[in-house]
């Protein structure tokens, strides 16, 4: 590919570009986009290729030839949490008035299963995609986003340009939950977050630890910061002794922090069921905040202080942007809500 060929270059990318790049016939290029019987492997490959490294997009007319379904997917890391109950429930409150219906997906935080159920929406011709908190780096959404329409709640990255995002201000929030610490009297400040390896750039848990970093350095200069990673909660059974272990261990330090800021509210509560198992007062001897204000932090026997992110709200404006999107805007929007600090007796 020239120099004249490059997007970068000004010139508009077409269907005819994509042809001329790949060397075959537009005719050839339109049967690999509606995905046409009797298309071989590869020529389906060599056109991906050059749509790929040409950055081209489907027009919205072109999109309607193969007419629409009327259905998008949602794809979920789990079901369990109620702050992702929450977002559901947001898109579901924007589409029923519309002709839209939602079918979801459990990728269960892992990136090759992600993957082929983006893949198997994709070929069941799904209007557009919600990706809740997905494993999958930029540059794989991306690729999708030249297929599909496709909103991101959960992942931060606000100069994608092929996708819209929707999200809380999670540095902003982390940096909230350390502040009201610290504005209790607190000197030690210590993070709860799940296991790191893996984690995409962008991702709530490392943005978050970027918050709490930042925050601590700015408020607690002379503080070290501490940062307990535990196993991402699955439905394996020994997978929860393994998580409770690590939160045992942390309580049980000589050193043990007076106060923690634990990144989600589903590994708050088993914190306070420990340190209280362990004899421990909840605030007296340890002070706890949580994120995501889910219903469970505000029971009575919980009263976990936590950060509000509105879940409710961010699903109903992913799916706002998902039908616009639908219906043909094609610029990237990228929507940051900012969050607020819930107070409850645990902290």
């Amino acid at each position: 590919m020239n120099k004249q060929d490059s997007p970068a270059a000004g010139r508009r990318v077409t269907i005819r570009t994509v042809a001329e790049d790949a060397g075959v016939s537009v005719a050839a290029v339109s049967k690999v986009l509606r995905d046409a019987y009797g298309v071989s492997e590869a020529l389906r490959q060599r056109v991906n290729a050059s749509i790929e490294r040409l950055g081209y997009r489907p027009s919205v007319a072109a999109r309607g030839m193969r007419g629409r379904t009327y259905t998008v997917g949602i794809l979920l890391n789990e079901i369990a949490n109620p702050f992702v109950a929450d977002i559901v429930d947001g898109v579901n409150r924007v589409l029923a008035p519309s002709r839209y219906q939602a079918l979801m997906g459990m990728g269960q935080a892992r990136q090759p299963l992600e993957s082929s159920l983006i893949e198997a929406m994709i070929d069941s011709r799904m209007d557009g995609l919600i990706l809740v908190a997905s494993m999958i780096e930029r540059e794989v959404v991306e690729r999708y986003a030249r297929k599909i329409p496709i909103v991101a709640i959960g992942h931060h990255d606000p100069g994608a340009p092929l996708y819209d995002t929707v999200n809380a201000d999670d540095a902003a929030g982390a940096g909230m939950a350390v502040a009201a610490l610290v504005e209790r009297g607190h000197r030690d400040v210590a993070l709860v977050t799940p296991m790191l390896k893996g984690q995409p750039e962008g991702s709530v848990i490392r943005t978050r630890l970027a918050g709490y970093r930042a925050a601590m350095a700015r408020l607690l200069p002379g503080a070290e910061p501490r940062v307990l990673e535990v196993p991402v909660r699955t439905s394996e059974p020994e997978n929860e002794a393994r998580r409770v272990q690590a939160m045992r261990a942390l309580l049980s330090a000589p050193d043990r922090p007076a106060a923690v800021f634990v990144w989600s509210d589903l590994d708050a509560v088993p914190l306070i069921n420990v340190a209280r198992g362990m004899g421990l007062s909840v605030p007296g001897d340890l002070a706890i905040i949580g994120y995501d204000n889910s219903w469970v932090a505000g029971l009575p026997l919980v009263g976990l202080a936590s950060v509000d992110q509105a879940g409710h709200e961010l699903g109903a404006t992913a799916a706002e942007l998902l039908l616009s999107r639908i219906s043909g805007r094609s610029e990237a929007r990228h929507i940051l809500r900012r969050p607020v600090v819930v107070t409850r007796p645990s902290f």
